[in-house]
């Protein structure tokens, strides 16, 4: 017996879809994140109000408002601009996917620049004059030095903060992108079964949030290799 109705793949493509936008966010939200982090940490005062003010709206806003906005705010700025080049050329609307994917990233970024910026300011400032004391370059220093201490300050908020983008990607289904959620309540309407399609999606944004939960403590783990540990 199908528990699903014939509906399996169509739940299999909305998960991967699923992933596929959280993906996406988190690499595009952590660039957000590390100009939002170094904006702050700017010794010009406008550049730093400015970090500070982006940081303070993304994570001010709820999520769903930050995606309406970016997806019926796009899609009109968007007409009207094409429109200025091209004369009635009508109704330009912004994907959903596209919509979606921005607008999940500016909320990650938004927590991310606080989380990224506390972790450079953690990297022990020895660490730093010896490598220039090496004589070591830019890049060398930030590849070798800070950033691995970087990641290991940040990574327990920035997993916290890509298991929330997980389940947040849940609310792009609210501009009709068929994720995983859009697809449940697609085949909630035709076979009038909500809690077996609910129920099935509930189960599958757990494990896809327990795997990760281990991924990142596995990430953890190997970032802290040689690092001593006190006895019990």
């Amino acid at each position: 017996m199908d528990l699903l109705q014939g509906w399996g793949d169509e739940i299999a493509h909305g998960t991967l879809l699923t992933m596929k936008v959280a993906v996406l966010s988190l690499l595009v939200g952590l660039c957000w994140g590390m100009l939002g982090a170094l904006a702050q940490m700017s010794p010009n005062r406008a550049v730093a109000s400015l970090g500070r003010g982006f940081s303070l709206v993304m994570r001010g806003t709820p999520e769903l408002l930050v995606i309406l906005i970016v997806y019926f705010g796009g899609t009109v700025a968007l007409t009207k601009a094409v429109n200025l080049f091209v004369a009635d050329f009508g109704f330009v609307e912004v994907p959903p996917l596209q919509a979606g994917v921005f607008a999940l990233s500016l909320v990650f970024g938004g927590y991310a620049a606080e989380v990224l910026r506390g972790a450079w300011q953690s990297v022990p400032s020895g660490v730093i004059e010896a490598g220039h004391s090496l004589g070591l370059g830019w890049f060398v220093m930030f590849a070798k030095i800070r950033l691995p201490l970087l990641m290991r300050f940040a990574l327990p908020g920035l997993g916290n903060n890509w298991i929330s983008l997980i389940k947040d990607t849940s609310l792009i289904s609210i501009v009709g992108l068929h994720e995983l959620t859009g697809l449940s309540q697609m085949a909630t309407s035709v076979t009038r079964q909500p809690f077996t399609f609910y129920m099935t999606a509930a189960l599958i944004y757990l494990t896809l949030t327990l795997a990760n939960t281990r991924l990142i403590a596995w990430f953890e783990g190997r970032l802290m290799r040689g690092e001593r540990r006190s006895p019990a």
